[in-house]
């Protein structure tokens, strides 16, 4: 089984707690970051749907992708139930191979995705493609603390919070950004340095392009 599949039947095994352990995340850490939408907007890793109800109203069509169906049944739930005033698709994908031409959409989002994605460069380089040149990507990701100790006991932990739900918690998710030719216009810390509020840039007018 390669490491997609057991990563999604992980997610797939705590969808109906999920929520419970999701608490994590404030509620004015999401509404800070969602009031900077706006346009066509697509949420990579939506989970059991916990941001929809802070989608600013100049949220012109949202796309919510997962890789785990348990987790889309959460979130359907929720957009049946909602009342929403812009069309909401959810769809089943893997954000590392988004269904999605290049240059799609004005904003996108991901909150707490990339401590979970096989190969996170892959991911953030899908992100930068199908983001429009003049779009922005907001993101609430954990990574691993700056602290020396804090980053230390983080590894020591890692191998437990991977087999028991396929999170890594100490990524250092700054670095790899900066690798996949994104630019960061917004890093603000949140709870020490573990939580990071940021907003990217593509970049794509004044980056090279890989050949």
């Amino acid at each position: 089984m390669d490491i997609n599949e057991k990563i999604k039947r992980r997610y797939n095994r705590i969808s109906g707690i999920y929520e419970a352990m999701d608490k994590m995340i404030k509620e004015e850490w999401r509404l800070n970051l969602l009031s900077k939408v706006s346009g066509k907007v697509l949420e990579v890793g939506i989970g059991t749907g916990a941001n929809l109800p802070f989608y600013p109203t100049k949220t012109q069509s949202l796309t919510g992708v997962d890789f785990s169906k348990g987790m889309l049944k959460h979130a359907n739930d929720k957009v049946s139930k909602g009342n929403f005033l812009f069309p909401i698709e959810l769809m089943e994908a893997d954000i590392q191979a988004l269904p999605f031409p290049d240059n799609t959409f004005d904003s996108v989002v991901s909150t707490c995705v990339f401590c979970s994605v096989p190969d996170p460069l892959v991911g953030l380089k899908e992100l930068r493609r199908v983001c429009k040149p003049t779009g922005h990507i907001f993101m609430l990701e954990h990574m691993r603390s700056d602290n020396k100790f804090v980053g230390a006991v983080m590894d020591v932990l890692n191998p437990l919070t991977v087999s028991l739900w396929g999170a890594n918690i100490n990524r250092e998710t700054i670095k790899t950004i900066q690798y996949s030719g994104l630019v960061i216009e917004r890093d603000s810390s949140l709870m020490g340095s573990i939580f990071r509020d940021l907003a990217v840039s593509p970049n794509k007018n004044n980056v090279k392009e890989e050949s």
